[in-house]
């Protein structure tokens, strides 16, 4: 049984870091694309970040680069999410996704991440 498990989310002030990992069981874990998608209120959910199976590529969002950095160790099983300099429209619920192939097979449960004075 494959799971997905998100933490690190809370509140945090305007210009403040958050650290996000989640932890996957279950999958061989080399073999997926890693991702981190957000979910704003009322909103669609979107692609922040992802990393390929060795780590070596990467991609983000244009509204997050420079800002947010993703990484993964595959001896721990755990995709991460580096937040830096936040701001309040970063506030949303933030889902890991775990891709083979192109194709999304698990998601997590999502944690929030609120960015308020």
């Amino acid at each position: 049984q494959v799971q997905l498990v998100e933490s690190g989310g809370g509140l945090v002030q305007p210009g403040g870091s958050l650290r996000l990992s989640c932890a996957a069981s279950g999958l061989i874990f080399s073999d997926y694309t890693m991702s981190w998608y957000r979910q704003p209120p009322g909103a669609e959910r979107e692609l922040v970040a992802l990393i390929g199976g060795t780590g070596r590529s990467t991609g983000y969002a244009n509204s997050v680069k420079g800002r947010f950095v993703i990484s993964r160790d595959n001896g721990k099983n755990t995709v991460y999410l580096q937040m830096n300099s936040l701001k309040p429209e970063d506030t949303s619920v933030y889902f890991c996704n775990a891709a083979y192939g192109g194709v999304t097979k698990y998601w997590g449960q999502g944690t929030q991440v609120t960015v308020s004075s």
